[in-house]
């Protein structure tokens, strides 16, 4: 199975990534990480992409494209889930050209989707340990009794100004994926409130309903 997951900051597309990644043998493939990997090993990519790293510039798209393609054809062009890419309709439309030269389309984009007051209620109560650079969360991994509390600081991209910001950004750039998807019948919306288990049961139940379909 082929699976791209879209879900905006906050609302656990890396924990459902890797759920899937665990129980159904996808590998899940994050942008991110990939980039890190390949500057690390400094394959020709990587060596490229680090060039734009090291001066402070986003990696272009075509290096992007070129990473996502390897990473994919690694695995065999089948079994993963792509955490992170496509982030633009010409990235969609790129891997949708992808996908047909090697005669494997995606089979299913799923959309995790959670309310914004839930989003930025969940990320302002995200806290890190000032000198050790451990992460918190008040209300479901409090910092134990033993660490000073003012070492326990809010970073300024989990204030609720910046959140709403960033989500404001992320809906800019994902609706038009999600139309470009929704369009191709390929968009899978997933119910992203509650806890983590709860959530891939969703998953879990809307992929086996459109395998069964």
């Amino acid at each position: 199975m082929r699976l791209i997951i879209f879900g905006p900051p906050g609302a656990g597309k890396g924990t459902q990534a890797g759920l899937l990644e665990q129980r159904r043998g996808l590998v899940q493939i994050s942008t991110g990480d990939i980039i890190r990997e390949a500057m690390k090993n400094e394959t020709p990519v990587g060596k490229e992409a680090k060039a734009y790293v090291e001066k402070g510039e986003l990696v272009p798209d075509t290096v992007v494209r070129k990473l996502a393609e390897n990473a994919i054809a690694d695995e065999g062009y089948d079994d993963y889930v792509l955490d992170g890419y496509p982030r633009t309709t010409q990235q969609a439309e790129w891997l949708t050209e992808f996908g047909e030269e090697n005669d494997t389309p995606i089979d299913a984009v799923l959309s995790l989707e959670v309310p914004d007051a839930v989003i930025v209620e969940r990320l302002s109560r995200r806290r890190v340990h000032a000198e050790t650079g451990e992460t918190y969360h008040l209300d479901h991994d409090p910092p134990p009794d033993s660490v000073d509390p003012d070492l326990i600081v809010q970073r300024d991209d989990d204030k609720p100004e910046t959140i709403r910001n960033r989500l404001s950004v992320y809906r800019e750039e994902t609706q038009p994926l999600e139309d470009y998807y929704a369009d191709r019948d390929a968009l899978v919306t997933v119910d992203g409130q509650g806890d983590i288990e709860e959530v891939y049961t969703r998953i879990e139940t809307a992929l086996d309903e459109r395998v069964a379909a």
